[in-house]
């Protein structure tokens, strides 16, 4: 005879699997990427591909992921803002038929983006900045200093690679997902699943 705990274990373990799963899939699969279903020998077998889940062995690496998810989930936004700028401008920009449109063009465009995001700006911490100097580079695929350079000139981005050198930054930084950014593109990943 089964004991009674065997069988209630039983049961909770079904129910799980029978309810709480496909809710989960229905949802966007919280706490997996994804769920494959394969038959083997007349049996399916589920494969289930977790998330890697980080543990801290030091509360301070905690902390540190903690800001770095903070700085991605502020910044973000402003990024995917920047790259669909860029897309229209580069298109206008295309269309203008002479330099001094083109240039008129450039200088309203930067007035307009100075006057939404320097109030942005300007209460982001330095970890917040670096973090969207980064995903700028992910974003558009330039990074903020050719940016600078294309639009405002190359006197006014070693001006601003300059400055923000004396602030520990740099404008020149590339994104590397594969290398010192691959934690930025996990939470990026995990942001636009909407895990985060």
């Amino acid at each position: 005879m089964i004991p009674r705990k065997t069988i209630t274990r039983l049961l909770l373990t079904a129910a799980l699997l029978l309810f709480v799963l496909p809710e989960c899939r229905a949802q966007g699969g919280r706490g997996f990427w994804h769920q494959e279903w394969t038959v083997d020998q007349g049996d399916s077998i589920a494969l289930v591909h977790i998330l890697p889940v980080y543990v801290f062995s030091r509360p301070v690496d905690l902390r540190r992921y903690q800001r770095l998810v903070h700085a991605v989930k502020k910044v973000y936004p402003v990024a995917k803002a920047a790259r669909e700028k860029m897309a229209n401008m580069e298109e206008e920009l295309c269309r203008l038929k002479t330099r001094k449109e083109q240039r008129q063009y450039i200088r309203g465009i930067y007035h307009q983006i100075k006057d939404e995001y320097t109030p942005v700006v300007r209460h982001m911490t330095r970890t917040q900045g670096r973090v969207l100097l980064k995903l700028i580079d992910r974003e558009t695929e330039y990074t903020a200093y050719e940016v600078l350079k294309e639009f405002r000139g190359g006197f006014v981005a070693g001006f601003w690679q300059g400055i923000s050198r004396i602030f520990g930054q740099n404008l020149k930084s590339e994104y590397d997902k594969e290398g010192e950014d691959r934690l930025i593109e996990q939470i990026v990943i995990y942001y636009e699943a909407g895990l985060l």
